[in-house]
This record gives structure tokens, sequence and C-alpha cells, in this order.
């Protein structure tokens, strides 16, 4: 049992607010000390997670090709298309984006969307927009609309990855199931996160019309 101490290292840490990378690092630590682990095998397994993602690497890649076209006007692109569309509310739009995100997330492909490549240039903007046509007159600092933009994003994301077999999250359960003498195929779970994901897209959807009634009634 020690040796899931680096969830409580997790949850206690995003709790306080603590820098993310600083309490995944830490808890990936204690876990293996946890485990029985010398400190220069855990330091050889970050080495080899690094190696073998280069996340950070990627990074440095994304960021300056998502500034380059916001730099010529891809926001403002997007909020003349959202603009020029009868009948668009930011509601709607969002419910069509969370639909997309669990669908692809559930294909395996949760890494084509996200918040910096697609909610924060493009999918927030066009909310915005939309927000604004159904509101002429709301406050130009309320960030509702953009805060919900994020929310459909890691919702459609966070419940759609689990449909998909091969995700991490499918072989945790199934490796922390078969420590207590529980076999369960990975499909069987798949299976039974669908209905997970059809309650999550229904109340969000609610959600997400509850906010347009918001924006019509100006408040």
């Amino acid at each position: 049992m020690l040796v899931l101490s680096g969830i409580v290292v997790i949850v206690a840490g995003f709790l306080l607010r603590f820098n993310p990378l600083l309490v995944v690092a830490v808890s990936a630590a204690v876990t293996g000390v946890a485990a029985g682990l010398h400190p220069l095998a855990i330091l050889a397994a970050f080495g080899k997670a690094f190696n073998d993602s280069r996340y950070v690497t990627a990074i440095y890649i994304v960021l300056p090709v998502i500034g380059l076209l916001e730099r010529h006007g891809l926001q403002e692109r997007a909020r003349d298309l959202i603009g020029r569309l009868r009948g668009a509310t930011a509601g709607r739009l969002l419910i069509g984006y969370l639909l997309f995100r669990q669908l692809s997330a559930a294909l395996g492909l949760h890494s084509v969307a996200g918040h910096p490549q697609t909610v924060r240039p493009l999918v927030a903007p066009m909310a915005e927009a939309a927000a604004d046509a159904q509101a002429p007159g709301r406050d130009p600092t309320d960030q509702r609309v953009s805060a919900m933009a994020a929310a459909t994003d890691n919702v459609g994301v966070f419940f759609g990855e689990d449909i998909f077999i091969a995700i991490g999250s499918i072989l945790l359960m199934k490796g922390v199931l078969d420590g207590y003498g529980i076999s369960i195929e990975p499909l069987h779970l798949s299976v039974w996160a669908i209905p997970t994901a059809i309650a999550a897209f229904l109340i969000h959807g609610g959600r997400l019309l509850l906010l347009d009634r918001r924006l019509r009634a100006g408040r």
C-alpha cells in the first residue's frame, strides 16, 4: 500500500496549488522510494521517460507556431467566422466541440486538441464572438465563456479517453485490480467507460445550454 503514497502527494500538491511539474516529479520519487528502488534507478527511470517522450522539446516546437498564428490574426479570423454564422451560440458551439473532443479521445487521439493548440487560439475566441452576438452589451471583462471553453476541453478528454483501450488510465486500473487478485480485461473497463462518457456529455451539455440562457437574459 505504501506504493500508492505517490497518489497522496499528487492530490495534496494540486490542492495546495504547487507547480504541477514539481508535484509529479516528487510523486514519482516518493513512489520509487516506497517501492524500494535505489535512487539511481529512480533517476534512470526519469531519464528514460524523458528520452522516450520528449514532451519538453515538443513544447518548444508547438508554442512558436501558435504564437505566429495568433500574431497574424488567427483569433480575429475565428471571431469573424463565427460572427457570420446565423444561429450560432456559445453553448451550441461548445457542445459541438465537446462531442468532437470526446470522440477523438475515445479513438486515442487525445493530443489532436487541447488548451494551447485549440482552446486559446480558436475555440475560446469563437465562443466569445457568439456570446457577443447573443448579448451585445455584456461586460467585456466577463471570463465565464472562456472558462467554460476550457472546462469543455477538460470534460471531453477526461471522460472520452477512458474508452480507448490502450490509454494509460485503463492500464493503471487493470494493474491495480490485478494486484488485488481481480482479473478484468482492459476491453471490459473501456466498455464500462461509455455510460460515464455519455452522462458527462449530457450533464455538461446541459450546463452549456444554461450558459446560453443566461447570456440571452443578460446575466
